[in-house]
C-alpha cells in the first residue's frame, strides 16, 4: 500500500500546491510517486503536460487513493475545509501543514489542526514563504509551538525560484542551491517523521 502524504491548510495562498509538486519531484528519484489534486479547480492537474514524468491524478480517483499502485501518494487539498478532509486525513500517513509566518495564517490553521487531532495521524507544520529578516517569524514560531502539532525545523523561504518552479520544471531542475537544500531538508524531515 502506498504511503500517503497530504498537504492541507484552510487558508489559501500558503504555497500548498507549489510544495506538493516539488515534494513529488524530490521523492520521484527513489520512489514511484503520484500527485493527487483534490482541488475542484484542478490547478495542479492542468500542469500534467508540463511534468510528463510525474503522475498527476485528478480528484475523481480520490476514493481509490489507498489502492493506487505507487510507493508514495502526495495529496494537494483545496484552500478551504471540504467535507472530504476528515476522511482523507484518516487515510493519510502524514499531514503537512504549510503556513506563512503571518498572524492571520496562524489563526486560520486551528481548524485544520483540530481535524488532524481528531484523525490521530502524524503531522507537522512547516513555515513556508518565509520573508528574510522577518521579526514576525519568531513570534509566529512561538504561537505554532503551542498548538499541539509539531513545528518542523525546516523553513522554506520566499524565493522567486520556488514561486516559478511550477513553470520551470521544479526546484530540482533549477539553479537555486538554497531552494534545493530547503526542499531536500523538508523531504528528509518528513521521512524521519514517517519512520518514528
Amino acid at each position: 500500500m502506498a504511503k500517503i502524504i497530504t498537504l492541507a491548510h484552510q487558508k489559501g495562498g500558503v504555497g500548498k500546491s507549489t510544495l506538493a509538486i516539488n515534494l513529488a519531484l524530490t521523492f520521484q528519484d527513489q520512489l514511484s510517486v503520484a500527485l493527487v489534486d483534490t482541488d475542484l479547480q484542478g490547478s495542479l492537474y492542468h500542469l500534467r503536460e508540463e511534468f510528463p514524468a510525474l503522475t498527476l491524478i485528478g480528484s475523481d480517483q480520490l476514493k481509490e487513493i489507498q489502492q493506487l499502485a505507487y510507493d508514495l501518494v502526495i495529496v494537494d487539498t483545496p484552500p478551504y475545509l471540504s467535507n472530504r478532509l476528515p476522511e482523507l486525513f484518516k487515510h493519510s500517513d502524514f499531514i503537512l501543514v504549510p503556513t506563512k509566518a503571518g498572524f492571520f495564517d496562524v489563526m486560520a490553521i486551528r481548524s485544520t489542526l483540530a481535524l488532524i487531532q481528531e484523525a490521530q495521524v502524524k503531522a507537522g507544520i512547516v513555515l513556508n514563504m518565509v520573508k528574510p529578516r522577518s521579526g514576525l517569524t519568531q513570534d509566529v514560531t512561538e504561537l505554532l509551538e503551542n498548538m499541539g502539532t509539531p513545528l518542523l525545523q525546516t523553513k522554506v523561504h520566499d524565493r522567486v525560484s520556488i514561486a516559478r518552479s511550477s513553470i520551470t520544471g521544479g526546484i530540482l531542475n533549477g539553479h537555486d542551491p538554497k531552494a534545493k537544500a530547503e526542499l531536500m531538508a523538508l523531504a528528509e524531515e518528513i521521512v524521519e517523521r514517517l519512520a518514528n
